[in-house]
């Protein structure tokens, strides 16, 4: 089995800051895209940042120069360094990560349980 375990959410003020991390845990070979994912009531899920083995990222613009998105491949853990926080990045932050689990098998997507951000006015 594979696990996505996040933590690290909670209430901040306007801008402040917090830290989120995404361990992936069990029966892994190999990860390629790890990332953040975040979602509000009635609305879809959309992309915050995701991190490629290789080692490049990508950010939404809505988080550009706020966010930073690392990686620690020994760990199998991702974090998400959010400053400046905004009250409309309150959101379930998800995290994500496209996992391989043996040599010959092919990759499937995992989803975190997800972890409450919210920002104050």
């Amino acid at each position: 089995q594979v696990q996505l375990v996040e933590s690290g959410g909670g209430l901040v003020q306007a801008g402040g800051s917090l830290r989120l991390s995404c361990a992936a845990s069990g029966s892994i070979f190999s990860i390629n895209v790890m990332g953040w994912y975040r979602q509000t009531p009635g609305k879809q899920r959309e992309l915050v940042a995701i991190t490629i083995s290789g080692g490049s990222t990508n950010y939404a613009d809505s988080v550009k120069g706020r966010f930073t998105i690392s990686r620690d491949n020994a760990k199998n853990t991702i974090y998400l360094q959010m400053n400046s926080l905004k009250p409309e990045d309150t959101a379930v932050y998800y995290c994500n990560a496209a996992i391989r689990r043996t040599l010959y098998s092919g990759t499937l997507d995992y989803w975190g349980q997800g972890t409450q951000v919210t920002v104050s006015s």
